[in-house]
């Protein structure tokens, strides 16, 4: 697979201009959001609408913001999910997001208090490339204000629609490889993936083979064994997306550090190669830097790949099977959600496939 130029045998999926997206966009340059980001269009100039069950929330969400930072003043509503609510506002002269979680559910409230923890482990162990300064954070009513750091969004979208520049992706690996390098102090991060639990739950769900399973489990056996460093963990941002990274002259920022943590090696290259299925260049690039440590780099990647790939495919079949059920009405001349999640789902299920097949390859060659 690292040698292949392309592994999309579908047609391209549509070339489609989103304005706006991503977790700190400049509100200068806020649009209309996708629909199923779960974003919802906000009014610029510095205006909030409190008016309403959305108005409603938002006061809650500013309550809770000011009773850790009382001289926060909200300005626009970045982002707006099912999930959390993200605010730009000042304080002082200076500029701040603050993100509040609206979906309380245990596995939401751990993720964010996962979050608030990184921050706070980087007030004094700061980390090799930049990230927001915390401020304030509050992990029981899960409220997090962090300085808003300069620069534009890597990519607006998970999956970008067209290959980032060369130049961006050279900076968004060099930052990442400068975190995967870095070594905080024992005991500030744990390892959020169980891989042998996580390819038990994806093998019950018949999203892997039993072929599948004995495949990655040699692998996973190998690595358990592997001298050096390629046989423990690697620090890793753990949501590697390029609308998590801020591109400025002054180098790349990470934002979104609530999946921090110890992984097999390779797992933010992974991320990086699976969701660049428009960007068969800097898939090549992706690829060759995971076997520069040799075989056991190479398997531990791929095992990596093929986690996060069927966790997409999952994700995706989801949001198709929705959207199948709840359409959206048609849009003259536009090109449907739907039909653009289904055709990334083709391109992921055959990146999966192509991934299957270095992974026997792996194998064989123990």
């Amino acid at each position: 697979m690292y040698a292949a130029s392309s592994s999309v045998s579908v047609p391209p999926r549509p070339r489609r201009q989103l304005t706006g997206g991503g977790p700190y966009l400049d509100p200068s340059q806020a649009g209309r959001a996708r629909r199923g980001a779960g974003a919802v269009p906000q009014p610029l100039g510095g205006r909030l609408d409190l008016s309403g069950p959305q108005g409603a929330q938002l006061r809650t969400a500013i309550a809770s913001v000011h009773r850790i930072c009382p001289e926060f003043n909200p300005v626009q509503v970045l982002r707006r999910s099912g999930r959390s609510l993200l605010l730009v506002g000042t304080t002082g002269r200076s500029t701040a997001v603050a993100k509040c979680l609206l979906d309380h559910s245990p596995a939401w409230v751990e993720r964010f208090r996962h979050e608030i923890g990184a921050y706070r482990a980087f007030v004094r162990h700061r980390p090799p490339v930049r990230v927001p300064r915390l401020i304030a954070a509050d992990p029981d009513n899960c409220t997090l204000v962090m300085e808003r750091v300069p620069g534009r969004v890597a990519a607006p979208q998970r999956h970008p629609v067209e290959p980032p520049p060369r130049a961006d992706i050279e900076a968004v690996l060099t930052a990442v490889r400068q975190v995967n390098a870095w070594r905080p102090p024992p005991g500030r991060f744990e390892a959020p993936v169980d891989y042998a639990a996580r390819l038990a739950r994806y093998h019950e769900l018949g999203l892997l083979t039993d072929r599948d399973m004995g495949d990655l489990q040699k692998l996973l056996h190998g690595l358990a064994h592997a001298p050096g460093r390629q046989g423990r963990g690697q620090f890793c941002h753990g949501d590697a997306l390029l609308n998590n990274v801020l591109l400025s002259p002054a180098g790349a920022a990470l934002l979104d550090w609530d999946h921090a943590g110890w992984y097999l090696p390779g797992y933010d290259l992974a991320t990086l190669w699976a969701t660049l299925g428009d960007a068969p260049a800097a898939r090549r690039r992706i690829s060759s830097l995971a076997q520069e440590d040799g075989p056991a780099a190479r398997d531990a990647f791929l095992v990596n790949l093929m986690l996060i790939l069927t966790r997409e495919i999952r994700t995706y079949e989801t949001a198709v099977h929705r959207t199948m059920t709840d359409p959206a009405p048609p849009v003259p001349g536009a090109v449907g959600a739907g039909e653009e999640q289904r055709l990334l789902l083709r391109r992921l299920h055959d990146d999966c496939a192509m991934a299957r097949r270095a992974v026997r390859a792996a194998v064989g060659t123990r």
